[in-house]
């Protein structure tokens, strides 16, 4: 949980930078850090999970056993059902949820702020 706060912080602080620089520049810059730093974070967790992820299926032969109609035992059952539930995370949806919102309200802004204020 605490990663996925972290990349929502990161999120959040790189589609604040353009607002923040119109604020004053070092919150922009303060913004930027924080969103970078963050992503960093988030991204080397996720990177470690998916890989770790994928290594598991692999040294397991899971997609084999699934494509060819091979015998599951109990152990790779139990890793097949690890892997569906995280890949139906609630997570990862408001993740991409907020990634969207927050681009399509911080667009709006700084546009109106480049250009029409």
């Amino acid at each position: 949980m605490i990663f996925f706060i972290i990349g929502l912080i990161a999120i959040i602080a790189i589609r604040a930078v353009t607002i923040l620089e119109h604020v004053g520049p070092q919150y922009g810059k303060m913004a930027w850090y924080v969103g970078v730093i963050g992503f960093f974070i988030y991204f080397g967790y996720k990177y470690k999970i998916e890989h770790s992820r994928s290594r598991l299926i692999s040294k397991h032969k899971l997609v084999d056993k699934v494509m060819h109609g091979e015998k599951i035992e109990k152990e790779d059952r139990d890793m097949i059902g690890a892997v569906l539930c995280a890949l139906s995370s609630n997570k990862d949806k408001i993740n991409y949820s907020i990634i969207f919102l927050s681009s399509a309200v911080v667009l709006v802004v700084a546009f109106y702020l480049d250009f029409i204020k």
